[in-house]
């Protein structure tokens, strides 16, 4: 018995392969040709040129796939957007001079703003550091006051 090295279940070598390392499940046995493939284009040169011209040809043969998967993938070219308008704003920050403002860089309903070490290296950038602290809100607890409000000379409690 030998653990995978994917999915961490044991299995049972092949009687051909008493070495194997990964299971026969189909998502482990992609995973293994994918790190194969991975280390072979970043060791191999001449494996990585065959590669690479075989993704040029698929691409001259198929000049209109880019289209139609953008025309049938809408969720996708949405979040590509997304990303690609928040790697703009990284890379404008990145050749900032100068700076006096800081740039939202995260559409929600909160604000997330980029500040910090990295930003060290713009000229006369007027940044304030700061760190930030999350509370969350706690309702329907009763009142500290023991005594009602109306005995306050304010009128309200003190605690609350």
């Amino acid at each position: 018995m030998t653990l995978c090295l994917f999915c961490a279940q044991l299995f049972v070598p092949s009687t051909f392969r008493p070495h194997q390392r990964v299971c026969g499940q189909p998502d482990c046995q992609r995973r293994r040709r994918k790190d194969y493939h991975r280390r072979k284009i970043q060791t191999d040169p001449e494996y990585r040129q065959i590669w690479l011209e075989s993704q040029q040809k698929w691409r001259t043969n198929h000049p209109d796939y880019p289209q139609r998967y953008r025309e049938n993938h809408p969720e996708w070219v949405r979040h590509n957007r997304q990303r690609q308008h928040f790697r703009d704003q990284k890379r404008r920050l990145g050749h900032l001079v100068k700076n006096n403002l800081a740039f939202d860089l995260k559409g929600s309903a909160h604000e997330v703003w980029l500040m910090g070490p990295q930003m060290a290296d713009l000229v006369k950038n007027n940044l304030a550091f700061s760190k930030t602290l999350i509370f969350e809100t706690v309702t329907g607890l009763a009142s500290p006051c023991a005594t009602s409000c109306k005995e306050h000379p304010s009128g309200g409690c003190p605690h609350g």
